[in-house]
């Protein structure tokens, strides 16, 4: 009998830890099988997909973390680059057969074509490796919460009622991370990916920064979160998501941590932590969504009818937009905060894309690709889905009418315009009770502000905007 040790390959993808990843631990519950892991680069594909160099440079940083973790456990990883999804796979196969692999582990993603990767790769490796896909980003498996016809949810509150219940029936653990190995291991170098490189801001990398972060917001941040999430001069969000994006935390830590400190949170679905909370919900419908339908990872509305709203695409505007030189002081800012820190408000980022939709009839798709090219939480599903929501293109229970007007948004969510005065520095002297509208201000002082005039009239633009989704409607 051959004493020879199997070896099984972890190929690491948007999950950069070690604490709660189901395919590292599978992949360690054999003591005497060989361990090794993989993390492939792929500056081409993440050109096609909008990827921000702000992002690429996160995930550079944490994969040094990652490599230093793994190390302490006697796992070494290895590291390539190639071109596209294609390249990667017959990087894997090579690997496969240099190392003699047995079993490759990995946790799935969910957009359509990191699926279709992953199916050409199990169609190449059948005859040879025993591949296992693990769903270690969600909460539940896409496709396991269902309606009475064993459909997709369309609308999030039928989902989020379906979702707690199939949820709190499951028995939810966090895996531990695996024992140390004693396997001798070689590290190797990993180089500064071929991709363009940008400074992210305040995020430290590494998972134990992640669950530092997420313990302080548990305890000292979420009761005051109903309350202060959509004032943007506050910090009150958990400021996690991109930590989410790549896999450095799991929403199962978030949920464990956050029943730590808040037992029982759920029975109070007014509370901070319930909140908090349903906005993890909102992520896991939305990644579900692009399983059950396909098409969301291909630039089309969920909607069908409104791919036929005819859109001004006026590229003057859009970089007026872009640049946070619209006129509309919450607008601006909150673009100007997108644009030097990779990071936006939530409720900034509803304001804007609405805004650029409903006011400037641009096409979702264009916002939706800028985005992704600036935020280092770009995250398809999330994004995407926020956009649709913000165009009335996605599944959502409000009509397309519902369209924001950015002066009152900023009223309402930034009063006395500390977020603005920050963001918009031309805009420091206006009193309070003008920084929304900071022209009639200087129109009634008689001076010159340096700083455009409105781009477009709120309510001409509603008008128009109705006028051009309502043709669509009749197409």
């Amino acid at each position: 009998m051959s004493n020879k040790r199997s070896t099984h390959l972890v190929w690491f993808r948007n999950d950069l830890r070690v604490t709660d990843n189901p395919a590292l631990s599978m992949a360690c519950e054999d003591p005497q099988a060989n361990v090794i892991a993989v993390f492939i680069a792929t500056p081409g594909q993440w050109r096609q997909h909008d990827m921000s160099a702000r992002q690429a440079h996160f995930i550079y940083d944490n994969l040094l973390a990652l490599q230093q973790s793994l190390a302490v456990l006697g796992i070494p990883l290895l590291y390539q680059q190639c071109d596209d999804f294609t390249a990667s796979v017959d990087i894997l196969v090579t690997l496969c057969q240099q190392h003699a692999v047995s079993k490759l582990f990995y946790n799935h993603q969910y957009e359509f074509n990191e699926q279709q990767r992953d199916i050409l790769l199990g169609q190449k490796l059948s005859n040879s490796v025993n591949v296992t896909g693990c769903h270690g980003n969600l909460f539940l498996p896409p496709l396991s919460v269902l309606t009475g016809n064993h459909e997709m949810y369309k609308v999030f509150t039928p989902f989020r009622q379906s979702f707690l219940q199939t949820f709190f029936a499951a028995n939810m653990t966090v895996t531990p991370k695996p024992q140390p190995r004693n396997h001798p291991i070689s590290q190797s170098h990993i180089p500064p990916f071929d991709y363009p490189y940008a400074d992210y801001h305040d995020l430290p990398a590494g998972e134990a920064a992640a669950l530092d972060r997420l313990r302080h917001f548990c305890a000292q941040q979420v009761h005051d979160y109903a309350q202060t999430r959509d004032r943007p001069a506050l910090d009150g969000t958990s400021k996690l998501s991109a930590y989410l994006a790549l896999g450095i935390i799991s929403v199962k830590q978030c949920f464990m941590r956050l029943s730590l400190e808040n037992p029982l949170f759920w029975q109070d679905q007014q509370s901070g932590a319930f909140v908090w909370f349903n906005e993890l919900i909102w992520r896991e419908f939305y990644q579900h969504l692009l399983v059950a339908y396909p098409r969301l990872s291909k630039g089309k509305p969920f909607i069908d009818w409104t791919d036929s709203v005819i859109w001004q695409n006026s590229p003057a505007d859009f970089s007026l937009w872009q640049t946070g030189m619209t006129g509309y002081p919450i607008v601006d800012a909150a673009m100007r905060q997108l644009n030097q820190t990779g990071w936006m408000h939530n409720r900034l980022r509803m304001i804007c894309a609405s805004f650029l939709v409903k006011d400037l009839l641009i096409d979702w798709r264009w916002g939706e690709r800028y985005f992704m090219s600036q935020l280092t939480d770009g995250d398809l599903a999330a994004n995407n889905g926020g956009w649709q929501w913000a165009a009335s293109t996605g599944t959502d229970a409000a009509p397309y009418f519902r369209i924001f007007n950015p002066t009152t948004q900023g009223e309402r969510f930034d009063t006395q315009g500390d977020f603005i005065r920050h963001w918009l520095p031309e805009l420091a002297q206006v009193p309070d009770k003008f920084i929304h509208v900071p022209h009639s201000w200087a129109n009634e002082q008689q001076k010159t502000l340096d700083y455009p005039l409105p781009m477009v009239d709120h309510q001409s633009a509603r008008k128009l905007t109705l006028s051009a989704y309502e043709q669509a409607k009749t197409i």
